[in-house]
């Protein structure tokens, strides 16, 4: 296999935006949607969209290489890195504090220019507890970077790196084009979401690191995004990706090999357009959250409003499979009893909405 690194023309990447015009001018009208919503909803609304996005994107960039977060702690580590817990909150899960920290700092310094110590940086936040492998650093090993699959004797090889000997070039080339093709930069790419294509492509491919390329690999993807758009973005790549995470992993194998790399362009562009549609529904969804509350809060005990509160972490999506009395006992350790008599008051205030009866009944947000 001759991947695109090895090829003459690398990494003069060629793509063709006819395919996807109609989707980048999508995107541009959905962006400004969704600015003027956030401008004019309430301050607490709005701060609590943008921390719900980032939670999701830190929890879901790392669902997506199969390591599963405190949610808790993520959102205790992305409010203390914004300033916002006073004194800030103790984190136990570490990987959860160095996933907060990280989006915390992507966005705060999203308008900076990329350099080698900000990826160190990075790759500090999100692996500084691992013992095993080369941290803050590029990758320095002889033997090659490879991503693979199956069975010990029956491994398949789907992607290979360069050399770690040609790291320090490569991303010193990487981090140049980068800076280039930034608004004002001398190989400026206007289309932000062609742009940020282009940059998870272009650094999935080299895998500078160990560990945690593809982590940051989709937080320089957003860099790139909010950097052309003027803006921090409001949206979660990683949410969307891991939704179909097995096209991803198939676009990018596809991609590294060759430098036409239209069809990820296409593949990229579609991921981005659906995580701002997915943007605009959870900003909707917030707005109805607050509303909720603003309708039952002082008429809710404290085991309804946690039973609540933890429906409403599921998001736009619902609270999977709905709410029983089964898992009311288990959420807040009360009696069987004590559960029904809440669920029906939930019911008779209209919080809640019946679905199916008997052993099937369960129990709906009305929101």
């Amino acid at each position: 296999m001759i991947y695109n690194w090895q090829q003459p023309d690398w990494p003069e990447f060629r793509y063709d935006v006819r395919e996807v015009e109609d989707m980048l001018f999508e995107f541009a009208e959905l962006t400004g949607h969704v600015s003027g919503v956030l401008k004019a909803l309430p301050e607490a609304i709005r701060l609590e969209a943008v921390l719900d996005m980032m939670v999701a994107e830190a929890i879901k960039t790392s669902e997506i290489e199969g390591e599963y977060l405190s949610r808790r702690d993520v959102v205790s580590s992305i409010r203390n890195h914004l300033g916002l817990n006073q004194p800030p909150e103790a984190t136990k899960d570490k990987m959860a504090q160095g996933a907060g920290e990280l989006m915390a700092d992507a966005r705060r310094t999203y308008a900076d220019a990329l350099t080698a110590e900000k990826l160190f940086h990075w790759h500090t936040m999100l692996l500084r507890e691992q013992k095993r492998i080369l941290v803050g650093a590029w990758r320095s090993h002889e033997e090659p970077m490879q991503v693979v699959s199956g069975a010990l004797g029956k491994e398949r090889v789907h992607f290979e790196a360069p050399p770690s000997s040609r790291i320090p070039d490569e991303m010193s080339r990487f981090i140049q084009w980068f800076n280039q093709t930034a608004p004002g930069g001398s190989r400026a790419i206007r289309k932000a979401p062609i742009r940020s294509a282009v940059a998870h492509l272009y650094f999935e491919t080299l895998h500078p690191f160990e560990d945690g390329n593809g982590r940051i690999g989709r937080a320089l993807a957003e860099k790139a995004l909010s950097q052309t758009l003027g803006r921090p973005v409001l949206l979660s790549l990683s949410r969307t990706i891991e939704a179909d995470k097995k096209t991803y992993y198939q676009a990018l194998e596809q991609a590294q090999k060759s430098n036409d790399i239209t069809a990820w362009v296409i593949y990229f562009v579609r991921v981005i357009l659906e995580a701002q549609r997915e943007a605009i529904c959870l900003v909707d969804f917030i707005l109805k959250k607050a509303r909720f509350f603003d309708r039952f809060q002082d008429v809710l005990n404290e085991r309804q409003l946690k039973v609540i509160r933890r429906m409403l972490d599921a998001g736009p999506e619902g609270f999977e499979g709905g709410m029983n009395a089964r898992k009311y006992v288990a959420l807040t350790k009360a009696s069987k009893a004590t559960a029904t008599r809440d669920l029906q008051h939930l019911l008779e205030l209209g919080a809640f909405i019946q679905e199916g009866g008997g052993r099937s009944t369960r129990y709906l947000l009305h929101i």
